[in-house]
């Protein structure tokens, strides 16, 4: 049996005895059906993670104890910023999950001129809240220790001039060079619009604010496609992926 990895937001120490949270004890109690005794693997996000036992289980609650701690790093050298607009449906929950497999370090959804979806107040703050969980779950999955962001919903123009990398891509089927830059950044930032795509005055701020303009060839992709595709294109490039 595969061993899980289960996230929690408390600080891990080696030898130490944790009641994990509500969502975790549940999912190793019922749905894994794990026993005293099993063995499970905890992170925090701070970097490594901790082989662990489970000490005790009732209903609601699974009490673990941890032992040593690993070092183990599956961080790409590439920090990529993902700023991509709000999408319909659970399509912008693909490209969450998708992105953190694919090593982004932090995804800001955007608000831009031609977004369909409209979150604000307390829808928002779930809306958020479950995106952040998306990214947990694909952390446990994929082998992350460390736990990319979620920025709360931005206006593009905000995200524009503020994000700092040291480079920045707008993507955008109009534009004339399917190319990256030459040299290798160790931080990236990356804009993608919406179904309906960037306005001609939003590809402007962006360039205007050092992004260039860059497509994945001629064929239009949807807006779940896109950032997919080029993490994986920027990874292999100048992070950690290769054939």
């Amino acid at each position: 049996m595969r061993i899980p990895r289960i996230f929690t937001g408390q600080v891990l120490q080696a030898g130490s005895r944790y009641d994990l949270e509500p969502g975790p004890s549940q999912h190793l109690a019922r749905a894994l059906r794990m026993q005293v005794g099993d063995l499970l693997t905890l992170f925090d996000g701070r970097g490594g993670e901790y082989r662990a036992t489970i000490d005790a289980i009732s209903k609601k609650q699974v009490t673990v104890l941890t032992s040593a701690h690993e070092a183990r790093d599956v961080e790409s050298p590439l920090s990529i910023h993902l700023g991509i607009a709000v999408s319909r449906g659970d399509r912008m929950d693909w490209v969450v999950q998708k992105a953190t497999e694919l090593g982004v370090g932090a995804i800001t959804p955007l608000l831009t001129e031609r977004t369909e979806v409209r979150l604000s107040g307390e829808r928002l703050a779930r809306k958020v809240a479950h995106w952040q969980q998306v990214v947990v779950s694909a952390c446990e999955q994929s082998g992350r220790n460390t736990v990319p962001r979620v920025a709360t919903l931005t206006a593009s123009g905000d995200w524009l001039g503020s994000v700092d990398a040291e480079q920045k891509l707008v993507l955008h089927h109009r534009a004339s060079s399917v190319d990256a830059p030459a040299g290798r950044p160790a931080t990236l930032a990356l804009l993608i619009g919406p179904e309906g795509g960037l306005s001609d005055d939003e590809i402007t701020a962006a360039e205007q604010a050092g992004f260039r303009s860059v497509s994945l060839g001629r064929r239009v992709l949807r807006t779940e496609t896109a950032p997919i595709a080029a993490l994986a294109i920027l990874q292999s490039r100048w992070g950690d992926m290769g054939l």
